[in-house]
């Protein structure tokens, strides 16, 4: 399984970036899927998360009304519009994918990690 995040960069505070993780070697219309983001020297932490099937999306409540997840199952890509950035959006950005959704969701138990993508909201 190989998930290949990209999109990353830097941008003003108030910037939009859109972030894409491209899924291959698993049947991806069968996972939930996540993002999550880490500051060095702090915890992996939740950002959102799309389930399967009816493509239900949760939020951490430090992104929600600013960051829109979706997903492309015919392209197995699974995208985060990030937007109204703030500083304390700057992080390595993960995404993530598991068959279950509480996994999904979850830091210590994600099936599936991708390669990081570095987000920059310069002040």
């Amino acid at each position: 399984v190989q998930l290949q995040a990209s999109g990353g960069g830097v941008v003003p505070t108030g910037g939009c970036l859109r972030l894409s993780c491209a899924a291959s070697g698993l049947t991806f219309s069968g996972f939930h899927m996540g993002w999550f983001r880490q500051v060095p020297g702090k915890e992996r932490e939740f950002v959102a998360r799309i389930s399967r099937l009816e493509s239900s999306t949760v939020y951490a409540d430090s992104v929600r009304g600013r960051f829109t997840i979706s997903r492309d199952d015919a392209k197995s890509t699974v995208n985060l519009q990030m937007n109204s950035l703030k500083p304390e959006d700057t992080a390595i950005y993960y995404c993530a994918a598991d068959e279950s959704p509480y996994r999904a969701s979850n830091v210590d138990h994600v099936h599936y990690w991708g390669q990081g993508t570095q987000v920059t909201v310069s002040s």
